[in-house]
């Protein structure tokens, strides 16, 4: 029996919930309803509460009010996109009902998940029942409810967990998408896990994780660490992430043995150079030293071991080096003085640099693969100095964690609440440097509402949303956040959205292409346009955003 919870106690529930949470996160992202390569819930509640946890584990103290506050503190600043900003709301109501106190009892265990509540339904404006909000609720209510028969913290917390399970069961029949698709909620689902961890702290158990679950990935794949990133820095200078054709430097050593095919330079040399460029062969009597770029090292190490022996093997991913050269440039960029900053959030160099001739002073680089968390955002408004700052989230994902700057930054901040870049870059046609935050607020927010928004992306799954029929690798077609269409040619698809939006009182359609854009598609997309549709105009951009091959606006 558990009668009362310290501080010590309170942090490891902290840090086994968090850390439950972070062995399943793979499998959460899987859950996310729309099958598109870019899940992301578990992996920003996973970011959202391990930065709570560092802090919890940083500031240890007996006093669980504090040890509450803390962890908020820590949750709100690591906050990533809607799932991570609800969970840090959840803990925010918790740690505020609990501050002041030096432990607490059964039923301040129970009041506070109900203020953990009340917290979070008060920040979203429509909720949604069938989320993590619904499993929640269902928890919190579950725990006011024992906590008039019992005096164990112990068993409140079990029926919590139990009870927040059977919610997570039931969100299919509260959201029909849930249903269709075939899943519970991904937030409810983490932040089971959360409440798993949470009581097997209380039971002095350790974690028991079920690797089958744990090790999921869309194409039963572990995940791995990143390669070693010694910096190949003439690559940033010179060209685009997206342009590396051979990605992988390969360097090796092989030393000859008898009974091994007898080694010939050239003929290596010649034979090497097939698998990619940049290649240089050393060799003696006894080894030959190889480095050569190529997009399948296995190759080069297979072909290699006829001579000999593989020793001293490097290989490591240029293009992840080049995304972390690009991220230093941009870091530093990110450091620069301004008294009015604007801030977008942005996919592609194409885009960002779009969006600075715009007049965006500060990019942080995110979207739908990466959620920037609220003190990613924070932290750039510190460092310009500046007063006053606008947020252009550019992604419905990023807004709650955007509206929470304003209480951790000491400028006059406004968020323009934009959904996709093509409303971004519309809203800064409204900016104005010499009004006010809130005046551009109002007159960007109107730029932006004549604008429709649509995209191109691979489905990574089978699946039917809103009646649409969806096979794995078929190119969507998705207007204004819904999947319309479906098919296996993506300039078929991307021709479909087009005819789907444009209307007789459409003027400007714009194509933002991506890393995985056909030039030949959007040529013929643009003839097209010009065809079908000889009132509106037509201009393309290279945007060179991940995973959506192509961006389309409509105004």
């Amino acid at each position: 029996m558990v009668k009362t919870i310290d501080g010590r106690k309170f942090q490891k529930m902290i840090i086994l919930g968090a850390d439950n949470l972070s062995s399943y996160a793979d499998y959460v992202d899987s859950l996310n309803v729309f099958p598109v390569p870019d899940g992301d819930t578990g992996t920003n509640m996973k970011l959202s509460i391990q930065s709570g946890k560092e802090e919890v584990v940083n500031n240890s103290n007996d006093h669980i009010g504090e040890v509450g506050k803390v962890f908020a503190k820590g949750l709100l600043m690591g906050a990533r996109g809607n799932s991570g900003v609800i969970l840090s709301q959840l803990f925010r109501g918790f740690s505020k009902h609990i501050e002041g106190e030096e432990q607490i009892d059964a039923k301040m265990f129970a009041s506070a998940f109900q203020a953990g509540v009340k917290t979070a339904y008060k920040l979203v404006i429509k909720p949604v029942e069938g989320t993590i909000l619904t499993v929640a609720k269902d928890a919190a209510n579950k725990a006011t409810e024992l906590a008039e028969d019992t005096d164990d913290v112990e068993v409140i917390m079990d029926e919590v967990y139990k009870e927040a399970m059977a919610s997570l069961k039931r969100t299919p029949d509260l959201l029909p998408v849930l249903k269709e698709v075939g899943v519970v909620d991904s937030g409810g689902q983490g932040l089971v896990y959360v409440y798993e961890g949470f009581l097997r702290a209380l039971n002095n158990q350790e974690l028991d994780i079920d690797q089958s679950i744990a090790n999921f990935s869309e194409d039963g794949k572990v995940d791995t660490d990143s390669f070693v990133n010694d910096e190949h820095d003439f690559l940033a200078d010179f060209m685009s992430t997206e342009d590396i054709i051979y990605g992988f430097c390969t360097e090796f050593m092989v030393r000859f043995q008898d009974g091994k095919k007898p080694f010939d330079e050239e003929e290596f040399r010649n034979d090497m150079g097939e698998f990619g460029d940049s290649l240089l062969v050393l060799s003696d009597d006894e080894v030959v030293k190889t480095h050569v770029h190529s997009e399948h090292p296995g190759q080069c190490l297979t072909y290699a071991e006829q001579y000999g022996e593989i020793i001293k093997i490097k290989i490591e991913n240029m293009r992840e080096q080049h995304r972390e050269v690009l991220k230093k440039q941009q870091d530093k960029e990110l450091n620069k003085k301004v008294d009015f900053a604007v801030i977008a959030i942005s996919m592609g160099d194409g885009i960002s640099e779009i969006f600075k001739g715009l007049g965006v002073t500060h990019i942080i680089s995110g979207g739908q693969t990466m959620n920037p968390s609220t003190d990613d955002i924070a932290q750039v408004i510190k460092k310009s100095g500046a007063k006053k700052a606008l947020i252009l989230p550019n992604n419905k994902n990023i807004i709650m964690a955007a509206n929470q700057v304003d209480s951790v930054v000491d400028a006059e901040v406004e968020v323009v609440e934009t959904k996709t870049i093509p409303q971004g870059l519309a809203a800064l046609l409204g900016y104005n440097p010499d009004e006010s935050v809130s005046v551009n607020k109002e007159s960007m927010t109107q730029m932006m509402e004549d604008i429709q928004s649509g995209s191109i992306t691979n489905a990574v799954r089978n699946t039917t949303i809103d009646g649409v029929d969806i096979k794995e690798g078929q190119f969507m077609a998705i207007q204004e956040g819904k999947i319309i269409k479906a098919l296996d040619q993506i300039e078929d698809t991307l021709k479909h959205l087009l005819d789907e939006m444009i209307d007789e009182d459409s003027e400007i359609v714009t194509i933002i292409s991506g890393e995985e854009a056909d030039s030949g598609v959007t040529e013929r997309t643009r003839l097209y346009i010009e065809e079908q549709y000889e009132d509106v105009e037509v201009e393309i951009h290279k945007g060179r955003q991940p995973v959506y091959p192509y961006l389309v606006s409509v105004e």
